[in-house]
């Protein structure tokens, strides 16, 4: 199948789930959450979350050099560095647990160690400041500084047991050069002007999905909902401005082809995955085919069994940026326990149905194996840890 074959179907697929006319359907039932679910997905996070994702992935893999991903998320890379910036690098990206997902790709195949990335890989989503100041405010400062603290620990931990677990693949992989090769020139660029283009497309995919508060009367996360449109269309703008002026014709049209390819090879598993997950667990206030009656009645006190459910359920079910929130304020309504609501906190936004597809297109079945149990398992004993110190 040609490009231009592949580009048409993805982009009719898409379209199909953009204006699906899920709302004429005679019934509803997980089907029609299977379809409402995907076409939710392809209005809300597609053309604001994924795609400028996916140029963003295009650009590491082209204008960063090779050899400073390498230097400072590699092997050989400084520990305390590497792991370090990484854990923290969801507090300015504002993503969820598929949104990451190009840019994991991108600094993985460009060389970076399999416990930085990893790291990288669960802090985007799971360390939104947005999000735990949003968690503290709802559901109680307890959730919300636990969440803030299991977070960036979590993903530190859990890089480091994917480094140490599987440290003779990685040794020969760097060994290898088992990853792709790009331009690895600046073209006269300086680092500051590489640095700027980067801050603009990061900041035009920030200010794009920033979610409105639920304080309006002022502040600064109110006043930056309000702007968003004139921040994000200044990114852009910004963006088109730097493309212009630092970088040459046959950059631009390897980063297109770059981008182009982590949105073929992710963009159909994101998709069916988010088909998969409606029709399970349906969306947030609408049933599946497993009915939320056993969730709350899983998820109360502070048992192994409790936990361990909600760390599983976590992880299959898709919550964009924030959503968890509100849901997790209607099972503890309904009599879920804290230390369940912990674990389905750590483990819900970081991984998906969909998100653990793709991840295994990127690692392979072992290592994504491997990361979900870990994210799993870490999710259970933090809960039950939690559990017992608030009761």
């Amino acid at each position: 199948m040609s490009e231009k074959l592949k580009f048409l179907f993805i982009s009719g697929f898409f379209l199909v789930c953009f204006y699906l006319p899920v709302e004429l359907l005679p019934f509803r039932n997980p089907v029609f959450e299977a379809f409402a679910l995907v076409k939710w997905y392809a209005r809300e996070h597609v053309l604001l979350c994924l795609i400028p994702a996916f140029f963003i992935a295009g650009s590491i893999s082209v204008f960063v050099s090779q050899g400073a991903v390498i230097k400072y998320f590699g092997a050989k890379a400084n520990k305390v560095l590497a792991y370090g910036v990484a854990s923290v690098s969801g507090t300015i990206l504002a993503v969820c647990s598929c949104t990451v997902l190009p840019i994991f790709s991108g600094i993985y195949k460009r060389g970076a160690g399999l416990g930085p990335a990893t790291t990288f890989l669960y802090s985007g989503p799971a360390i939104n400041v947005l999000a735990i100041i949003l968690t503290a405010r709802v559901l109680g400062w307890e959730l919300g500084l636990a969440r803030a603290i299991g977070a960036v620990v979590f993903s530190i931990v859990v890089g480091l047991l994917m480094h140490m677990i599987f440290i003779n693949e990685e040794r020969q992989r760097q060994s290898q050069g088992d990853f792709v090769v790009g331009e690895n020139s600046n073209n006269g660029r300086t680092l500051i002007q590489n640095g700027v283009f980067f801050l603009f497309l990061v900041g035009f995919l920030v200010f794009a999905n920033w979610a409105e508060p639920r304080d309006t009367q002022g502040g600064f996360w109110y006043l930056a909902y309000k702007l968003k449109w004139f921040i994000a269309a200044g990114c852009l703008v910004s963006v088109l401005l730097t493309l212009k002026k630092w970088f040459k014709k046959n950059e631009i049209d390897e980063w297109m082809m770059d981008s182009w390819g982590f949105a073929k090879q992710i963009m159909p598993l994101l998709l069916a995955g988010v088909l998969v997950a409606g029709f399970l667990l349906g969306r947030p206030g609408h049933e599946g085919i497993i009915p939320s009656w056993i969730v709350e009645k899983a998820v109360g006190g502070n048992s192994f069994y409790a936990n361990f459910f909600a760390a599983i359920a976590g992880a299959l079910m898709y919550f964009a940026t924030l959503t968890e929130v509100p849901v997790l304020q209607g099972l503890i309504g309904a009599g879920m326990g804290k230390g369940p609501a912990l674990a389905l906190l750590l483990a819900g936004p970081a991984l998906s149905l969909p998100n653990m597809l793709v991840i295994r297109n990127v690692i392979g079945t072992r290592k994504t194996i491997v990361y979900v149990t870990l994210v799993v398992c870490m999710a259970t004993v933090s809960g039950i840890i939690f559990g017992a110190i608030v009761n």
